[in-house]
């Protein structure tokens, strides 16, 4: 067995690099794991600046922007308030083997934002068509829809498959780039 390394840790700019740029196949998996979303990981930075995570409802708006629904009272609400950078972690449906790890995951950065009131009733519409048991925060005054946009992001499509996106790679694939 080989000796565990001692000294200083490699330079990571010297390592090989495990991230491929994104191609026509990993473009349209996290596509496919964005449009068959229903809730995500949402992570935020607290009032201290330390990182939080929530699971969240998610489905994308008309535009291909993935949409939140998020009430008013909860902490993610507030950070994202004070600081509209956040992260999404959207999981794709576990493999053959089993192991969470195993199947297709895409991690986003985001910059969120209210999403335009006057859009509402016709958000609340599709939503509730995709999720008809959401129908009761939608009635509830402090919950409201949140423009969580893509700048950027990984997707690991799995083992040794890892690929940066860009927003243009997120994109929906009829929105020339």
């Amino acid at each position: 067995m080989d000796p565990l390394p001692t000294g200083p840790p490699q330079d990571p700019a010297a390592a090989p690099q495990p991230h491929r740029s994104a191609d026509p196949a990993s473009r349209a998996l996290a596509w496919s794991l964005l449009q068959g979303a229903r809730h995500a990981t949402l992570a935020v930075l607290d009032e201290a600046g330390w990182p939080m995570t929530s699971r969240i409802g998610l489905q994308l708006g008309a535009d291909g922007v993935p949409l939140a629904l998020l009430s008013d009272l909860a902490l993610h609400s507030r950070a994202l308030c004070r600081d509209p950078r956040a992260a999404l972690l959207i999981d794709g449906p576990a493999n053959a083997r089993g192991s969470p790890l195993s199947g297709p995951r895409l991690s986003l950065q985001v910059r969120a934002a209210p999403a335009d009131p006057s859009l509402r009733p016709a958000q609340a519409a599709d939503w509730r068509r995709r999720d008809p048991k959401a129908a009761i925060y939608l009635g509830l005054s402090d919950f409201r829809f949140w423009r969580l946009e893509p700048v950027g992001g990984l997707l690991n499509a799995g083992f040794g498959r890892a690929h940066l996106m860009t927003p243009a790679d997120l994109a929906a694939p009829d929105t020339p780039a």
